[in-house]
C-alpha cells in the first residue's frame, strides 16, 4: 500500500467512525418501526392470526404514541400491507438518519404449547432456538427477485452463512441490548406477559442499520390463548403502549426528555377498559446478565461521586480500525481514550466520577462534533448501565 492510499484508508477510517446516522443535530429523537412482512409475505400464520396484520397494527398505533411526544420524529418501513424488500428497510433508517430502529415480528411454531415474548439484539448464538428464529425471520429474502445476487450468495438456510453476516452491529451492541431491556421489561413487568429474554440472533434486517437496533417476537400466534390476545385491539394497543414507554425510556436515558408518555382523553378511556380485562398468560420472570433494570426515576441531579468503582465516559466512536489518539483524529478532542475487545475499538472522551460533569463532557463532545456521543458508565472497569451507576 503506498503513502497515499494509506492516507485515504485512515482518512475512510475516521469518516466512518464519525459517521453519525444517529446524530441529532438539533432536530428530533428519530425513530424508524419496522413492521415485519407484509404484501405477498404473510408471515408465520396460524388459524386467523396473521403475523404481517398483527405487526403493522401493533407498529402503527406505537407511532400514533410516539408522534404525541414534541421530541420524537416516526418513520416506517411500511404503513399498509405491501411487501419490502428486507434490505431496503435498513436502508431507509440509515437514510433518515436514525436514532434507533425498531423491527417487530411475532413467533409461531408447530406446537401450541408455546408463549412468550422476546426481543433480539444482532449477533452470533449457538442457540437452536435463537437460529432457528433468525432462519425464519431471514427466509423472507428468498421472496425477492434476484436475491442470491442481492445478498452476495447469502442463504437463509445455511448455518454457514448466518454466521458469515457482518456484524456492523457490533459497534451499538451496548445499547442495543439496553434498548432491548427496556422494551422486554416493560412486557414482562407492566403487561405480565411471559418473558423469553433478551436473546441475540444473526437477523439480516439488523445487521445493516447504523444505529441500535432490536427485533420484537410479540408472542406466538400458533398459541391459542395468546394468538387471540395478539390479534386483538386490546393486545395491539397494550403491546404497542409497553414498546413506545420503553423506546421513550430509552431516549430519556441517552438524549434526555421527560419519561412520561403523552396521554389523551381518549387513550386514557382505552387504559380504562384494558384494566378491567385481565391476561390470564402466566409470567416467568427471567433474570439474565444483559438485562438492564429500569429504576422508577432517576434525579438529573444525581452524583456518584462517593460510590467508589464508579467511572462515567462519553463514547465518541466505535470501529474496527484502531487509530492513534490525536486530537487531530477525533475533531479537536484531547485526552481521548481507547478500550479494544473482540476487534472493536471504542473511543472515549473524559473520565469521571461525578455524573453532572459528565453531562458537561457530553455537551464538549457534542458541540465538537461528535454528534452520536453518549454516556456510558463502568464500575472497577466492567462496563454497567447509566442507571445501574446512579442509583
Amino acid at each position: 500500500m503506498n503513502y497515499s492510499s494509506s492516507k485515504l484508508f485512515a482518512l475512510l477510517a475516521i469518516l466512518m467512525l464519525s459517521f453519525s446516522v444517529s446524530a441529532q443535530n438539533g432536530k428530533k429523537f428519530k425513530v424508524v418501526l419496522d413492521p415485519g412482512h407484509g404484501g405477498k409475505d404473510t408471515g408465520t400464520n396460524h388459524k386467523k392470526n396473521v403475523e404481517k396484520d398483527i405487526v403493522l397494527a401493533v407498529a402503527l398505533e406505537v407511532g400514533k404514541i410516539l408522534e404525541k411526544q414534541s421530541d420524537i420524529e416516526v418513520f416506517y418501513t411500511r404503513k399498509t400491507d405491501v411487501f419490502v424488500p428486507v434490505k431496503e428497510r435498513s436502508v431507509l433508517a440509515n437514510n433518515n438518519n436514525g436514532n434507533v430502529f425498531v423491527s417487530i415480528h411475532c413467533n409461531g411454531v408447530n406446537t401450541e404449547s408455546a408463549s412468550g415474548t422476546e426481543t433480539y439484539v444482532m449477533g452470533l448464538s449457538k442457540n437452536k432456538s435463537n437460529l432457528d428464529v433468525a432462519k425464519t425471520e431471514n427466509s423472507v429474502i428468498m421472496m425477492e427477485d434476484d436475491y442470491k445476487t442481492k445478498y452476495a450468495g447469502f442463504d437463509p438456510k445455511s448455518p454457514e452463512s448466518i454466521i458469515g453476516l457482518t456484524l456492523i452491529q457490533e459497534d451499538y451492541i451496548h445499547q442495543s441490548i439496553d434498548l432491548a431491556s427496556r422494551v422486554q421489561d416493560g412486557f414482562t413487568n407492566d403487561l405480565r406477559r411471559k418473558n423469553r429474554g433478551v436473546k441475540q440472533g444473526p437477523f439480516w434486517v439488523l445487521h445493516g442499520a447504523f444505529m441500535p437496533s432490536i427485533l420484537i417476537e410479540l408472542g406466538f400466534v400458533s398459541n391459542t390463548e395468546e394468538g387471540s390476545y395478539l390479534s386483538s385491539s386490546r393486545g395491539q394497543k397494550e403491546l404497542a403502549s409497553s414498546i413506545a414507554q420503553g423506546i421513550i425510556n430509552y431516549k430519556a436515558a441517552y438524549y434526555g426528555g421527560s419519561k412520561n408518555v403523552v396521554v389523551t382523553a381518549s387513550d386514557k378511556a382505552v387504559a380504562k377498559d384494558s384494566s378491567s380485562s385481565k391476561s390470564n398468560v402466566t409470567v416467568t420472570r427471567t433474570s439474565t446478565k444483559d438485562t438492564a433494570k429500569e429504576t422508577s426515576s432517576i434525579s438529573t441531579k444525581a452524583t456518584v461521586s462517593s460510590n467508589k468503582g464508579i467511572v462515567f465516559k462519553v463514547q465518541i466512536a466505535a470501529g474496527s480500525s484502531i487509530l492513534a489518539l490525536k486530537p487531530q483524529n477525533f475533531k479537536g478532542l484531547r485526552g481521548v481514550t481507547s478500550i479494544r475487545t473482540n476487534g472493536t475499538s471504542r473511543y472515549y472522551y473524559g473520565e469521571t466520577s461525578d455524573y453532572e460533569t459528565a453531562k458537561e463532557n457530553l455537551r464538549v463532545a457534542k458541540s465538537s462534533g461528535h454528534t452520536s456521543a453518549f454516556i456510558v458508565a463502568f464500575k472497577d472497569g466492567v462496563s454497567i448501565s447509566v442507571e445501574e451507576a446512579l442509583k
